[in-house]
């Protein structure tokens, strides 16, 4: 039986793995999926020598940036971005060999781009800096939006919450959530925003799907914003998972 799982820590409720087993038995393949909590990073070759018939991971954080040096190569997009989330496993002989993918940039674009409109979306903020961001950042530049990092901590080409002012709101008015802040069970939590700078022509996009209407996403869309949760983003990275793995992707 082929095995695939998740690697990161902590774990948690995991999307992959309830959707992965469900699609197993619902197409009758002979494979089952797993959730690898390792607590490093260099855990990682022990994973592969106890599960010789795996065939694939997904990388979650805090591994997105850390796994790189553990693969033996890595597609363009992976590499442009800076960060893996897809790992495909092959035996050669006695030899394990990793190839790195980026499906994080696939479900954000393919998910976002209905809701971009060129006459009035150019510029975007990015919150959060971690590795899920990076995909993010690649993936607006490739639908022409210009995006800016927000942090809370001084960094270069980073600009810091306190100074999002209601005028930097509406010249940037596609904002995507790439932070923790407002997921289950911290749900009365939320990014500090000017909110009610926004409106109709402001974009909302919250990777978080837990819970589906987030406080971030609730007080935008009470001034107009459209909305949108990452639910549907974790779905197209899962078929593009699934085509990574199995060949259809070189």
């Amino acid at each position: 039986m082929d095995k695939y799982g998740l690697i990161g820590y902590p774990l948690g409720h995991s999307f992959s793995i309830s959707y992965f087993n469900q699609k197993f038995t619902d197409e009758g393949i002979d494979a089952r999926y797993e959730n690898f909590e390792i607590p490093n990073i260099d855990n990682l070759p022990e994973i592969l020598d106890k599960n010789p018939n795996l065939r694939g991971l997904n990388v979650t954080i805090p591994y997105k940036e850390k796994v790189i040096p553990f693969l033996d190569s890595i597609s363009p997009e992976a590499r442009a971005i800076g960060a893996v989330n897809v790992i495909r496993v092959t035996h050669e002989g006695n030899k394990t060999l990793l190839k790195g993918y980026n499906s994080d940039v696939i479900g954000f674009t393919q998910s976002i781009e209905p809701m971009i409109d060129k006459k009035w979306h150019k510029k975007a903020l990015i919150l959060g800096t971690g590795g899920a961001s990076k995909a993010i950042n690649f993936g607006l530049r490739s639908l022409d939006i210009e995006p800016v990092f927000v942090s809370r901590y001084e960094r270069p080409d980073t600009i810091q919450y306190e100074n999002i002012t209601p005028e930097v709101i509406r010249d940037y008015n596609v904002i995507v959530n790439c932070t923790p802040v407002g997921m289950y069970p911290h749900t009365e939590e939320c990014p500090l925003l000017p909110y009610e700078a926004m409106d109709k022509h402001t974009i909302l996009y919250d990777l978080i799907y837990n819970p589906d209407m987030t406080l971030f996403m609730r007080r935008g869309a009470e001034h107009g914003a459209e909305v949108k949760n990452g639910l549907e983003m974790l779905l197209l990275q899962a078929f593009a998972s699934w085509e990574f793995w199995n060949g259809k992707e070189k």
